[in-house]
């Protein structure tokens, strides 16, 4: 009897182990962790001082105005509440350059932060895809950066596969982009979404997927691009 009791314990010890890892192979197909780079402090070094914070206000004033439209598809798009300069961030141009936000400015930039092992990314890929064709142009990009660590083997594939032929091939296999927006309370798993107005400044962010080619989505952008351009809400 004794031995039996001992046997059961065990099994009922094994089983507990195994929920507790596959709750944490769960979470870890969301969240993600990452070593610090130089790229970590991009904005807190800069989000809320002086010119640069200065120069938000006017996009706040967008922010502002598109919050009604983050509805439906896109309801988790948080408009931004202050000032955050965004124009340092660093990750890698299609050609392998190092590039960064303040390089693309002049357009309103929808920046989403992927992996290949985060299954909800990989589902929203073809709608931003989408989105880039229907919408990118000199005022517009979608700007999805890979956080793929390693080289660019995996993630190539999978655009590949799936048949992505619109979207630049951005990367950042350092997670640098990442923990500089998890630093300064913008990133908290994947996918992270965030509107960049043409100046830089942070206009909304959602953390979590969604249907990016959508009527809603494409209204909210157009709504952006309206006020961005001085246009009516």
């Amino acid at each position: 009897m004794s031995e039996q009791k001992n046997n059961s314990r065990t099994k009922v010890r094994i089983i507990g182990a195994a929920i507790v890892l596959g709750l944490l192979a769960a979470v870890g197909a969301v969240y993600v962790k990452g070593t610090p780079s130089g790229n970590t402090s991009a904005i807190a070094g800069n989000a809320n001082s002086g010119a640069d914070a200065g120069s938000c206000s006017a996009s706040l004033a967008v922010a502002e105005a598109i919050q009604p439209f983050a509805r439906g598809d896109i309801a988790a798009m948080a408009s931004a509440s202050d000032p955050k300069v965004l124009s340092s961030l660093t990750f890698n141009a299609p050609d392998g350059q190092q590039t960064s936000i303040a390089d693309l400015a002049g357009k309103t930039l929808l920046v989403n932060l992927w992996a290949t092992w985060c299954a909800p990314c990989r589902e929203e890929m073809p709608a931003l895809d989408q989105l880039q064709s229907e919408l990118g142009g000199d005022n517009f990009e979608v700007v999805a950066v890979n956080i793929d660590q390693g080289d660019d083997t995996k993630p190539k594939n999978f655009l590949d596969e799936i048949g992505v032929s619109s979207l630049g091939f951005y990367r950042d296999n350092t997670m640098g982009i990442f923990n500089a927006l998890k630093k300064d309370g913008l990133a908290f798993g994947l996918p992270v979404t965030l509107l960049i107005g043409e100046n830089g400044c942070l206009l909304a962010n959602m953390n979590g997927p969604a249907h990016w080619s959508g009527d809603d989505a494409k209204a909210y952008i157009g709504k952006a691009l309206e006020g961005v351009d001085g246009g009516s809400s």
